[in-house]
């Protein structure tokens, strides 16, 4: 688990119940995340006191008679003045722009109260009801401007009871929310440390390369370029050796190089044991901010040095067009 943490705000508007379930899976050990700023729409929520109580920084201010765009710009501005890299929306009663939303793509969610696609918007419970669905639920979604329509991150069911009105299914539906919500935002935020989603973003990349196939080396992930002379382009390092780091092996112009780019970037790059004295460099992966352009431009410079020329001749003419 990284020793830095994901920086999250909360968004709510009201009792703050499910920002309160985040916050205190946040104090567990081995949580992801951090909750640096409750906001609010609305400076009596109830759950502004619980996060101040809790030691958590909180702004407010009030929209009633603003213009929407104003009000969100108010509101960005504090939550990115709080450092906060993931918003997480805990029952914020305002509909969001599209411009916001852009401006946090891919790192805001949210919780709803129904098996999404199914009863998007308001009267989840009682439209479940009528429709006469065995289960009700909850799920965890990446924001974007397409009302609860962003990617899902999970769900949970819950049974819907022949005696269930609205308001019973509502109360065990939250109690599933406060489970799966903590959960599935650790998850999210934590992804970018994780051996097993890493290797998925290096491979997509990887695999982009013409004839670029993939084989197991000496237990590590590796890639190469393809046919029966291919040599290996790239390794996928899980903490090897007594390394702290999850890396992308890739060859450099030799051990000067290495050297070089470990002592001007040491938080980018290392020298991987073994491999370095052979001119390979580790470009470190389980750390925030991860330039993936960059990544993959490595990618490609250590094919070209591998590949035949048949294939870099293809692969250059295809980029000109």
């Amino acid at each position: 688990m990284p020793e830095q943490k994901a920086k999250i705000a909360c968004l709510l508007s009201g009792n703050g119940t499910t920002m309160s379930a985040l916050l205190f899976q946040s104090r567990l050990p081995d949580c992801p995340y951090e909750i640096v700023l409750v906001a609010s729409n609305n400076p009596d929520a109830p759950g502004l006191k619980i996060a101040a109580a809790e030691g958590i920084a909180t702004f407010s201010h009030d929209h009633r008679g603003m213009d929407r765009r104003e009000h969100e710009q108010i509101m960005d501005a504090a939550l990115r003045k709080s450092g906060a890299e993931y918003l997480a929306l805990c029952g914020y009663m305002r509909i969001l722009t599209a411009d916001f939303v852009n401006g946090w793509e891919g790192r805001m969610v949210n919780t709803h109260p129904s098996l999404l696609p199914k009863y998007k918007g308001l009267d989840t419970h009682q439209r479940a009801i009528e429709a006469g669905e065995d289960y009700g639920g909850c799920s965890v979604h990446v924001v974007t401007p397409e009302l609860d329509g962003g990617p899902l991150l999970g769900q949970m069911p819950v049974a819907i009871l022949p005696s269930d009105t609205p308001d019973s299914l509502a109360h065990r539906v939250i109690l599933a929310e406060y489970q799966l919500y903590p959960r599935m935002v650790a998850d999210y935020v934590g992804r970018h440390y994780r051996a097993d989603w890493l290797l998925e973003k290096v491979r997509e990349l990887a695999m982009a390369l013409p004839e670029a196939e993939e084989r197991e080396s000496h237990g590590a992930p590796g890639w190469r370029s393809g046919g029966k002379s291919g040599k290996y382009f790239a390794y996928l390092s899980e903490k090897h050796h007594g390394e702290s780091h999850i890396g992308l092996l890739v060859k450099t112009g030799g051990p000067d190089e290495v050297a070089d780019l470990a002592e001007t970037a040491p938080e980018t790059y290392y020298r991987p044991a073994y491999y370095g004295a052979s001119g390979w460099v580790g470009i470190i992966l389980n750390r925030p901010g991860v330039d993936w352009d960059h990544v993959a431009e490595w990618l490609e410079r250590s094919w070209r040095s591998v590949a035949p020329k048949r294939l870099t001749k293809l692969h250059d003419a295809a980029d000109e067009f």
